[in-house]
């Protein structure tokens, strides 16, 4: 949206000359606050255009009240995807700052490798844009109180790209947690499996593509030599720039877990396992195992990626085990499992054909009696959940209000994979103080919840008053 001259921030000062003079909080949240009138359209800028930033931005460009205004790649050709299906009359960057002091732009939508997900969330805060910030939120769990605060103090609308939470399917299974149809929960189990083997490779280090700024691409993380498999997508499996699979699809189900039953934090996690059969250059695991102690309940997360094992949930997946029977939720929709309603006795005395003399014995009862009822919903449509929740966070830019996946549950969640892959690489169990954001009594595993920024970034994280 455009605004007049003599609306002009500060005096005419960007953003990037306040924050070069240290005068980062003279950016009050009042200062940045506006009314949205209800044909007004807002700016948005596309920062990161690999294989979510392109969907983001085919469904944001699709949106009636939406001008896009800016798109910003590291990689010159995904810029160019990017500008191609934002309609072409956009500007085009390597360096997201200079969308950031564009005041065209109301918003960004952050689908970067997970090492800049922080840095460029807080820094869109406190340039005025409200955020649309791909999972998982952070890379270490620091980074994600440092996110809220600054979203707090520049009083910004944020949104996590959970889109889970968007789809009525999610929606009705939660219900149907919350209402207790499946009984007290006795465990949750997310189980994700594919085939990768033999593994991705070993590249030698070699010089970047010159369509890619590797020194902006790498940022705030430690200086590397330009690798094929640390690079465009491969990121994943570096610890340097991501968690593996255990941030990555684990931040999509057990925000379901954490969503569906109110748990806010886990006590204590176990995880195990290792890049034990892929044979490549990647650094997270191709096994791991984790269990999870939840208040009243446990969490079981699964991933393989050197055995198939049989057809899975998916993305997001999770299944609920209860008192009264089980529940599948996935993207395609949910599925309730009722328990048969059977005397304890009976189960017991009709195991191999029954109990001699002495044993359990049978006693009289109703047949077929069941704890709930048997429920299955087809409907569910991931694709259209993004578009669902593209449109929750331009609701809230006009309103107001906290979006679908606010800040604080996102923070809540990725502090639980982290913590997993915590207790992986110290190789022991971690117990949590959720109150104090503490490992309890483990100072290498407390030295894992932060990281040290990359010089400029690291003066661009003080400036922002964090830490």
């Amino acid at each position: 949206m455009k605004q007049a001259p003599e609306q002009k921030r500060d005096g005419g000062m960007t953003r990037r000359t306040l924050m070069k003079a240290g005068a980062a909080t003279a950016l009050t949240a009042a200062s940045w606050s506006r009314v949205y009138g209800a044909n007004e359209r807002i700016g948005i800028g596309m920062i990161g255009i690999g294989l979510m930033g392109r969907i983001h931005t085919r469904n944001f460009a699709k949106q009636p009240d939406v001008s896009m205004v800016g798109i910003c790649d590291p990689y010159d050709p995904r810029a160019d995807v990017g500008v191609q299906i934002a309609g072409g009359n956009v500007i085009k960057c390597r360096d997201f700052r200079k969308l950031l002091d564009n005041k065209d732009i109301d918003a960004v939508v952050v689908s970067t490798p997970d090492h800049w997900h922080a840095m460029i969330t807080m820094m869109a805060c406190a340039a005025g844009k409200d955020v649309y910030v791909e999972k998982p939120l952070t890379l270490f769990v620091r980074e994600g109180r440092w996110m809220i605060d600054v979203a707090k103090r520049y009083k910004r609308v944020v949104q996590v790209g959970v889109q889970n939470r968007a789809g009525p399917n999610f929606q009705q299974a939660r219900e149907l947690v919350q209402q207790g149809k499946l009984g007290d929960i006795v465990a949750v189990q997310d189980t994700y499996c594919r085939n990768l083997m033999p593994g991705l490779g070993n590249p030698p280090d070699q010089e970047p593509p010159k369509e890619l700024d590797w020194d902006m691409w790498l940022g705030p993380a430690p200086k590397r030599p330009y690798n094929p498999n640390r690079g465009i997508y491969h990121f994943r499996w570096i610890w340097d720039y991501a968690g593996g699979q255990m941030t990555n699809l684990g931040q999509h189900s057990l925000d379901i877990v954490q969503w569906f039953t109110g748990a806010a934090a886990c006590k204590s996690v176990y995880s195990t396992g290792g890049r034990t059969f892929l044979k490549d250059n990647m650094e997270t695991p191709d096994s791991q195992d984790v269990l999870i102690d939840y208040p009243g309940f446990t969490g079981i997360c699964v991933y393989r990626e050197a055995t198939a094992g049989r057809e899975g949930l998916g993305m997001g997946g999770v299944v609920f085990y209860g008192t009264k029977g089980m529940m599948s939720v996935g993207r395609g929709g949910y599925e309730v499992f009722p328990d048969r309603k059977v005397n304890p006795f009976n189960t017991m005395a009709n195991i191999l054909g029954g109990h001699p003399v002495g044993g359990p014995q049978t006693v009289e009862e109703p047949k077929g009696q069941l704890w709930t009822e048997k429920v299955k919903d087809t409907s569910g449509d991931g694709a259209k959940d993004y578009v669902t929740h593209a449109r929750n966070f331009l609701d809230c830019i006009r309103s107001r209000q906290t979006p679908l996946a606010d800040i604080e549950s996102a923070h809540q969640v990725a502090t639980t994979c982290h913590l997993a892959n915590i207790s992986l690489r110290v190789g022991r169990k971690i117990t949590w103080d959720a109150k104090k954001e503490q490992i309890v009594d483990d100072r290498k595993a407390n030295e894992m919840l932060t990281r040290p920024y990359r010089s400029p970034w690291d003066k661009e994280l003080r400036s922002l008053k964090v830490v």
